[in-house]
């Protein structure tokens, strides 16, 4: 891949340095600029691209004009229509903050795209077929709009059609009020309660007959609040059911305009109000199935959710917004890839690796935040000492790219226009489809690189995926473990309104100035992370446990904490174990990380905390019940702060040592005395006396000399 990145001030209007910008681009093939790139420049980008036979372009424009130009460009010289990417240097930087800091951010951002680019993942797509049933609910309008092209059904839910103006010829009418929506895209079913039921004829006489106002003629339904009374034995049919009937049907897809967010649940093939043109477009599209990009990357060989019918970690079902995860059994899950809606929420929750986001995927955002924070000499000092400033304190800001991005641009914008005076701290920012991709592993990692604060900056108030308040938990617990690590409070989430810029500009300034005021120790531009640790572990790189991990020692190089503890961090976990503990095999089958052993002896249980991901199933499943897991990373838990490191079994701890039981006859360990004692009690009487000659008893022999034992009893 040879790359060209390309920088423009848009015609001097932009607050960007060219030649700042430029010295401040790495590994670049080469660098250009120019001020007015889609217009005078033009002729210089082609030239630069033949002479250095250029297959990528990074661009500083925000222009969607402007963009679609450059593109046209890039396509005549030979370029994959793909092949070139760009940077706001506008919107986001020249527009909201000086010279300096402007300068200094759009060279990392161009920076960090060429580092996302070298882990850009291959694009993949997946398929669902369905059929083109389509429910609309109490809106003959849109039902009449879908009619011509889809098998359409108006479902009345309680409103009169009589004086529709829409044309319902081509539209079937189902009577009834919908009490629930299941399913998904391609087989959704939508139960219906009505108190007239299939038989009625409209012969109209409980219309004439009933309560004023409480009876449509079109469907003929009654309303669930009209009174029973002798009216209701006018009907020739016997219809009316006043205890209600219920019904269901299924379809492929819902518009169901008064429908909450709630009851949507982000599934797609599932519509809500406003309903548009564009509304009616997205239903047509995806009529007779869908193919869209594969989001996902799943190795369920790591997956911890469940074992021998046991239920484990249950963190991907519980995070997903849009029902595309569901548990298949009490020890397995399954995921939907047609409905996932890419907002990474499954896998910033799962520990394990076993679902990873394939774009952005962990590694390309892993580079991109390594990039940012690198600084922009080889002194590791002031951006080239050109503009007299660099970035003081250095913020990641992983940024929403729906609304949140939106109400940056727009914030850039009022401040270019002159409409508001907008200026705060050049937060470096990392786009990612919502921020629901953003875990304890995405957050810990940009502290180990030097940063010294990180922003999750979000939808105003209400997530499109997750709803309010997404990442509230995320930024309390991570907050609660940088100051067990002694660097006190350094995350903060933002949800930038774009009506009301000013809250955002006051709240983003005091979390920068309040980190001036206490820098990070750790180094900028010094950690490169791997994405895992040396371990027996089978887990992809960049899964959230081994990467948070990874990030913590990286931190603890830098600092030195009194607290051995590191709360706030979930894929972690702490084993106790209690007395009456038998040494079965159970926990240690059912661990999805090794994490849990018994000695060769068989007498000693052993935990390794290095590997424990948390998931909870060696503790469900303990048939003693003496199993508790306590969350939080435990630095003396980890192989290298304990006194035998260097030990290929340094990361083993004992969290319980029993006694095996030797057999009378051959002297060999073959179970534990807790074993031992509990089947003794269970199925004692029953086996009394079964060995009259055995010494002590059945239960002091091994099954081989047991089985002799037996055998001799019987040919004796």
């Amino acid at each position: 891949m040879r790359v060209g990145s390309f920088a423009c001030s848009c015609a001097d209007t932009c607050d960007v340095d060219l030649e700042g910008v430029r010295e401040g681009i790495e590994g670049v093939d080469v660098a250009a600029s120019s001020r007015l790139l889609c217009g005078d420049g033009v002729a210089g980008m082609e030239q630069v691209i033949d002479e250095y036979d250029l297959d990528q372009l990074i661009v500083t424009c925000p222009e969607p004009t402007a963009q679609r130009k450059l593109e046209r460009v890039a396509e005549q010289r030979g370029l994959h229509p793909d092949a070139i990417s760009f940077v706001d240097q506008r919107e986001g930087a020249g527009w909201v903050h000086d010279e300096a800091g402007a300068t200094a951010k759009t060279a990392r951002m161009v920076n960090a795209r060429y580092a996302g680019l070298e882990a850009e993942s291959v694009s993949r797509s997946v398929s669902k077929e369905a059929g083109e049933r389509v429910a609309v609910v109490a809106d003959p309008d849109t039902a009449a709009a879908l009619s011509d092209d889809a098998e359409v059904t108006l479902i009345a839910d309680g409103t009169e059609f009589v004086d529709a103006a829409a044309e319902l010829d081509d539209v079937t009418i189902e009577r009834g009020r919908v009490v629930d929506v299941a399913g998904r895209f391609g087989e959704f079913t939508v139960h219906l309660e009505s108190r007239v039921t299939e038989d009625c004829i409209s012969c109209m006489k409980c219309v004439h007959e009933g309560p004023d106002g409480q009876v449509t003629r079109y469907p003929v339904d009654i309303d669930p609040d009209a009174p029973d009374g002798e009216w209701t034995a006018v009907c020739p049919t016997d219809a009316i059911e006043m205890d209600g009937t219920r019904r269901t049907l299924e379809f492929d897809q819902i518009v169901y305009p008064a429908a909450s967010r709630r009851t949507r649940g982000g599934r797609i093939g599932f519509y809500t109000a406003p309903i548009d043109a564009a509304t009616i477009s997205a239903v047509e599209r995806l009529l007779g199935g869908v193919e869209k990009p594969d989001h996902l990357d799943l190795e369920m060989d790591v997956c911890a959710s469940g074992a021998s019918s046991q239920m484990g970690c249950n963190e991907c079902v519980e995070a997903c917004p849009h029902d595309a995860v569901e548990r298949d059994g009490i020890d397995s899950v399954e995921f939907d890839r047609a409905a996932c809606q890419n907002c990474g929420a499954c896998t910033s929750a799962c520990p394990t690796g076993a679902t990873m986001l394939r774009e952005p995927s962990n590694e390309r955002i892993a580079r991109e935040v390594e990039a940012l924070l690198r600084p922009t000499d080889e002194e590791g000092g002031r951006l080239l000492n050109r503009s007299g400033s660099d970035l003081d304190s250095p913020i990641v800001a992983f940024v929403c790219s729906e609304r949140a991005d939106d109400a940056l641009a727009e914030y850039g914008r009022l401040a270019a226009a002159g409409k508001a005076d907008v200026e705060y701290p050049p937060i470096l920012p990392v786009r990612v489809n919502c921020t629901d991709t953003v875990g304890e592993a995405h957050a810990v990692h940009a502290l180990a690189c030097g940063a010294d604060g990180v922003a999750v900056v979000g939808c105003g108030g209400d997530c499109l995926h997750s709803g309010p308040d997404p990442k509230a938990d995320l930024v309390d617990r991570l907050n609660r473990a940088s100051r067990d690590l002694e660097l006190g409070e350094r995350f903060a989430f933002f949800a930038p309104d774009p009506d009301d810029h000013e809250a955002f500009v006051e709240a983003v300034s005091a979390f920068a100035a309040d980190l001036e005021e206490s820098p990070s120790p750790i180094p900028a531009g010094e950690h490169e992370a791997t994405g895992g640790i040396d371990a027996d572990r089978e887990n992809p790189a960049f899964d959230s446990h081994g990467w948070t991990l990874e990030s913590v020692r990286a931190i603890l190089e830098h600092v030195d904490p009194e607290r051995n503890v590191i709360r706030g961090l979930k894929d972690f976990g702490r084993m106790e174990v209690e007395e009456g503990c038998t040494l079965t095999p159970t926990c240690s089958n059912l661990c999805p990380t090794d994490a849990i052993r018994r000695t060769e002896g068989g007498a000693t249980l052993e935990f390794n905390h290095e590997q424990c991901v948390n998931c909870g199933l060696c503790e469900e499943g303990c048939i003693e019940d003496v199993i508790t897991m306590r969350d939080g990373l435990d630095r003396s838990l980890l192989p290298e702060n304990r006194s035998d490191e260097g030990d290929a079994d340094s990361a083993w701890i004992e969290v319980y040592e029993g006694e095996m039981r030797e057999c009378n006859n051959c002297g060999t360990p073959f179970t534990s005395e807790g074993s031992a004692r509990k089947i003794q009690s269970e199925v004692g009487d029953a086996v009394a006396g079964l060995v009259p000659n055995a010494q002590g008893g059945i239960f002091e022999y091994c099954g081989d000399c047991r089985a002799q034992l037996l055998y001799d009893r019987g040919n004796g």
